[in-house]
C-alpha cells in the first residue's frame, strides 16, 4: 500500500522526474555505445555477437525502466519494487561482466560503466526519502 499523501507531495514527485533523468541518461549513454560499436564495425575494427546484443539490451531496457518508473509515480507499489531491483542489479551485473577478460575491449567496458552510473543514481535515489516513505508499508 503506497502513502498517497507522500506520493503526490512535490518532492516525492521531484524525486521521480530526477530517477527519470537518471535513467534516461542510461539510455542516452546505451544508445552512444551501440552507435560507436557500429562505427567501430563500418570502419573495420573487431565486434563481436556479445557487443553487439548487450548493446541492444541495455538500450531496450532504458523505455522499460522509464514505463515502470512512470507506473511508480502514479502509485505503484510493484513497478516501485521493479525499478529499485533493476536499477540495482543492473549496474552490478554491467560492471561484473565488463570486468571478464577478453569479453570485451576497454573502451566498450568504460562506456557501459558510464551508462551504469545513470543507474547507480536511480538506485540511490529510490532508496531516500521521500521515495522510500511513499511507498513505507502501513499496517
Amino acid at each position: 500500500m503506497t502513502n498517497n499523501s507522500n506520493l503526490n507531495d512535490s518532492t516525492t514527485q521531484e524525486a521521480f522526474e530526477t530517477v527519470k533523468k537518471c535513467v534516461k541518461l542510461f539510455g542516452a549513454v546505451s544508445g552512444i555505445v551501440l552507435a560507436t560499436t557500429a562505427v567501430v564495425a563500418i570502419l573495420g575494427n573487431d565486434v563481436t555477437a556479445f557487443m553487439w546484443i548487450r548493446g541492444a539490451v541495455m538500450l531496450a531496457m532504458a523505455p522499460v525502466i522509464l514505463r515502470l518508473v512512470a507506473g511508480a509515480a502514479q502509485g505503484s507499489r510493484s513497478n516501485f519494487e521493479r525499478v529499485r531491483i533493476l536499477t540495482t542489479v543492473l549496474p552490478v551485473a554491467i560492471i561484473v561482466v565488463d570486468l571478464i577478460p577478453g569479453l570485451c575491449p576497454s573502451w566498450y567496458a568504460a562506456m557501459q560503466a558510464i551508462g551504469a552510473l545513470g543507474l547507480i543514481g536511480a538506485a540511490v535515489i529510490t532508496r531516500r526519502a521521500p521515495l522510500s516513505g511513499a511507498f513505507a508499508k502501513t499496517v
